[in-house]
């Protein structure tokens, strides 16, 4: 087992990220658009945080191995197969909707938005999920 602290602040930093879109979310519906601004570009630098931890943590560690058994397996798994697939996913979306609302075009960004921010806050969501069940439910020993 390693001692490494990473895993606790990639956690955390999606726990920001999560709160950060919810905010986002929430300023924008109330037009207050300063502030949704702020929530996003808060979301996407916490995000970048995570991409470098989640790196630096595994290309010293590699992964870890689940070690729950049962029912649990097949939806440990699933949980994570779908995160990693739409984490990857995320990054040209986040992009490209960045793009257009820092161009200008409001009209397009919020049409990719619709599909950016419910995929984001999933893979957010999940990011948790993954690990409170490698490092909380079944713990390495």
């Amino acid at each position: 087992m390693n001692d490494s602290v990473l895993p606790h602040l990639n956690a955390a930093l999606n726990v920001a990220s999560f709160t950060l879109l919810v905010a986002g979310f929430y300023f924008i519906s109330r037009r207050r658009v300063r502030a949704h601004r702020a929530c996003m570009l808060g979301a996407l630098a916490v995000t970048g945080l995570f991409l470098v931890s989640y790196v630096v943590y595994h290309s010293q560690y590699g992964s870890m191995r689940f070690r729950g058994q049962g029912f649990v397996r097949p939806l440990y798994f699933s949980i994570l197969i779908s995160h990693v697939v739409l984490a990857a996913a995320i990054v040209p979306l986040v992009a490209v909707t960045l793009r257009r609302a820092l161009g200008g075009d409001f009209r397009r960004h919020r049409r990719l938005a619709r599909w950016t921010y419910p995929l984001w806050l999933y893979v957010s969501v999940t990011g948790v999920v993954v690990y409170l069940m490698l490092y909380r439910f079944y713990p390495p020993r």
